[in-house]
């Protein structure tokens, strides 16, 4: 079937994963019909890569962003290297930026240690400690995930959200900037009223290869029903490889099969998926004029 093209809205072709046979890579992309990658800064030094790869591929542009598990490596005055990048012809939002709260110290020690050591914690005090290194984490995050916002603010930009464990915080952060700019929460795994919440506001949402797995019934269940123009496609490549693909290393070719399986759980055809997520991303991102 002949569409004209898909964005893969959220990839990361810098990281090592893509070092060896990046160009091999972005032609099976082609091949597939994906003729755009997004890929995504998550800290200073990626973020430089990210529009480097973009200066030097046409298929290719960037954004610029500090991830929230990279803000305790990032120098405290990151905002004027951030924005010297965001003013890059070729960088078309900020992020991914936001809050992710599944590694925080007192969550990491009660994966580690498990039920029986995180009583002894609670004894000790040491569970005291933990929180407030907690506080400190969530802290730090909110405070570059503020950052990010008044940076996309000032330039004009809308921002690529990351949340994992964090919904009602994010949701308050992401409230204070309600109409003043937008934002996509990608890799998106909630339900449809969580889905509703962004949306109402003007936010979109993004769908990875989850959307094909078989354990996950809510996220199928959101990508039937929420409305048009709401949702774009993505992979977050190298992770989270569509069935039957799953396990292995996720490539931006595979945004088509996130489009073939948005394309089934709506009941229309793939045309008509790469059309309307189409139209979404050039309305949502800052894509350079043809020539830049």
């Amino acid at each position: 079937m002949h569409f004209e093209k898909l964005t893969d809205t959220h990839c990361h072709l810098d990281f090592p994963d893509f070092e060896a046979d990046r160009e091999v890579v972005m032609g099976r992309a082609e091949e597939a019909g994906v003729r755009r990658m997004i890929t995504i800064g998550t800290n200073l030094e990626t973020s430089r890569a990210a529009v480097a790869l973009a200066e030097r591929y046409r298929g290719v542009v960037a954004t610029v962003g500090v991830h929230p598990n990279e803000v305790g490596e990032v120098p405290d005055d990151a905002y004027d290297e951030l924005k010297r990048l965001a003013a890059h012809p070729r960088v078309v939002a900020v992020g991914e930026c936001g809050l992710d709260y599944h590694y925080l110290p007192s969550r990491t020690a009660k994966r580690n240690f498990g039920a029986v050591a995180a009583a002894t914690l609670a004894q000790t005090g040491e569970e005291l400690a933990l929180g407030l290194a907690d506080g400190a984490v969530k802290a730090r995050q909110e405070a570059f995930f503020r950052m990010q916002l008044d940076l996309a603010m000032e330039l004009g930009l809308n921002v690529v959200v990351h949340q994992r464990d964090s919904w009602e915080d994010c949701l308050r952060i992401v409230g204070d900037y309600c109409g003043k700019l937008r934002a996509v929460f990608h890799c998106f795994g909630g339900g449809a009223e969580e889905a509703g919440e962004l949306i109402k506001d003007g936010h979109l949402i993004s769908f990875t290869g989850l959307v094909t797995f078989k354990n996950a019934p809510v996220v199928q269940e959101t990508a039937a029903r929420v409305p048009g123009g709401a949702f774009m496609v993505e992979t977050d490549c190298p992770y989270l490889a569509p069935v039957p693909h799953r396990g292995q290393r996720c490539e931006p070719q595979h945004a088509r099969l996130v489009a073939e399986k948005l394309a089934s759980l709506r009941r229309v055809n793939l045309a008509a998926i790469a059309e309307e997520t189409e139209r979404t991303a050039e309305m949502f991102f800052r894509f350079p004029q043809p020539g830049v």
